[in-house]
């Protein structure tokens, strides 16, 4: 058999026909134009710096002979094709996988969230701080990106994202409830001198939001970072490939701003119910432009993706309140309490068969970045007070602590016996502490009115809950006459 038919014979047929390409080309000539028509100004004006080796296909032909194959590759048929075009289509799939396009109903609730005036209380003496959370966005942003001259950082953004529960409240078809808003800004974090501009960019602009009437004579970086700045987190490892920083404004139990700056991060979620992330960049450029507006024939076209590597599946995971992952060694000491968190608002588990090993890679790793027993109870302290603030949630903290701790006592396999019984015995002291708390409150509310009818003063009845650690049945009374 001739070497060309051999080849057409087999499933695929990567050599093109060059000299039919190239006349066809030359036919072309004069409408498609060629880059020796493009000017100098628009030939710089092509931007490389978003590629990459592994973006770039490079095969060398010179030792290679395109018209022969080997017989092993032409008697098995099903072997996959590794040439630049397949792995190329390869990668637009997943990248198609994770990103999707919103909705006009998700873009109206994205700009409600954007337009939302949020309040950072301040210590001490200091204002609270009022602002739309997209001016807050522009004025993080111009310090980053103003030059150093002007009291800027002079780095480039590469894009701004909304992340965490405000992103699956937008993407979600009933509302989801948030505490935070978690806002990421991608940076070059390369240097350590970065993270310091960063920082000093963040603290600027709560100098220019400060309002007006404010004295500012005797205000420094120093004295706002201690007014408004509850946490700030730097992360630079080569070994993990994680640098990206943290700062959380906001010292008040409401709803807080989460800033975070991210060159690489390896892990950006725990569940894919919160791996949801809205590219803010299209919708700024929208309000920076157009006077018009939001409206159903006119929206900007805003892009969302998903960490988790298929956005339709993470939707449905959202919309049914279904728990998966992947990849659990990966999940932080914290992915324990987010767990348990879900359980208790009516998530189920996606995968019933996986849950008990996944349950046992979380608490492995709940108890090795908190290994003592005054970090674990910081750290659940913190997380109820954080992550129970509305009136329906603060009654879920008792039944949560329960919750965690039958996880705790199911999966725990890490630790000796006493250290497993202290911890345990910490959780159930904070689920009494939480009851009690309740009961009080139920008690030292203001008792309804009496009511008078007919000579006769009638009492509500007050209903109080009520719990019962006793698991023998009541006995059962007969009488008979």
């Amino acid at each position: 058999m001739k070497s060309s038919e051999f080849i057409k014979s087999c499933d695929f047929y990567p050599f093109r026909d060059y000299k039919g390409e190239t006349e066809r080309n030359e036919g072309d000539e004069e409408s498609c134009g060629s880059l020796d028509d493009i000017d100098e100004e628009s030939r710089l004006s092509i931007n490389t710096e978003d590629l990459s080796l592994d973006d770039l296909q490079l095969d060398d032909y010179s030792n290679s002979t395109p018209d022969l194959q080997t017989p092993a590759s032409a008697n098995n048929k099903s072997t996959p094709s590794t040439t630049p075009t397949n792995v190329a289509d390869s990668k637009n799939i997943d990248t198609q996988q994770r990103l999707a396009v919103l909705s006009f109903e998700q873009v109206c609730r994205l700009n409600d969230v954007m337009d939302e005036v949020i309040h950072i209380h301040g210590r001490g003496n200091f204002p609270t701080l009022e602002i739309r959370l997209r001016d807050l966005v522009n004025v993080v942003r111009g310090k980053l990106e103003a030059d150093p001259s002007c009291g800027g950082a002079g780095m480039r953004v590469r894009d701004i994202r909304l992340n965490g529960g405000a992103a699956s409240h937008v993407l979600a078809t009933e509302s989801q409830p948030y505490n935070d808003l978690d806002l990421i800004f991608g940076v070059e974090l390369s240097s350590i001198r970065n993270f310091d501009k960063v920082k000093s960019a963040v603290l600027g602009s709560l100098y220019d939001m400060l309002p007006d009437g404010v004295s500012r004579k005797r205000i420094s970086t120093c004295s706002l970072k201690e007014a408004y700045v509850s946490k700030m987190v730097k992360v630079n490892s080569n070994n993990d490939g994680d640098r990206w920083s943290l700062i959380s404004l906001g010292n008040s139990r409401g709803r807080g701003v989460e800033l975070k700056f991210v060159d690489s991060m390896r892990r950006q979620f725990e569940f894919s119910v919160d791996s949801f992330q809205i590219i803010l960049d299209s919708l700024l450029l929208f309000y920076e432009c157009s006077k018009l507006p939001i409206s159903e024939n006119f929206y900007p076209t805003v892009v969302g993706e998903s960490v988790y590597g298929d956005f339709q599946e993470a939707l449905y995971h959202l919309q049914k309140k279904l728990i998966s992952t992947r990849h659990p060694e990966e999940i932080r000491g914290g992915g324990l309490l987010k767990y348990c968190n879900l359980l208790v608002k009516n998530y189920k588990p996606a995968r019933p068969d996986v849950i008990k090993s996944l349950q046992r890679y979380m608490c492995s790793r709940f108890f090795i970045d908190f290994p003592d027993i005054n970090q674990q109870k910081s750290k659940l302290e913190n997380y109820l007070w954080n992550h129970f603030v509305e009136p329906e949630e603060e009654a879920l903290k008792h039944q949560y602590l329960l919750q965690l701790h039958a996880v705790v006592e199911e999966s725990t396999v890490c630790l000796m016996a006493h250290e497993r019984r202290q911890t345990l015995q910490l959780i159930k002291g904070l689920a009494w502490q939480v009851l009690y708390q309740d009961q009080q409150r139920i008690m030292t509310q203001q008792p309804p009115p009496l009511m008078y009818a007919n000579g006769i003063v009638y009492a509500p009845i007050i209903s109080a809950s009520c719990y019962c650690s006793c698991t023998t049945p009541w006995m059962q009374c007969c009488s008979s006459s």
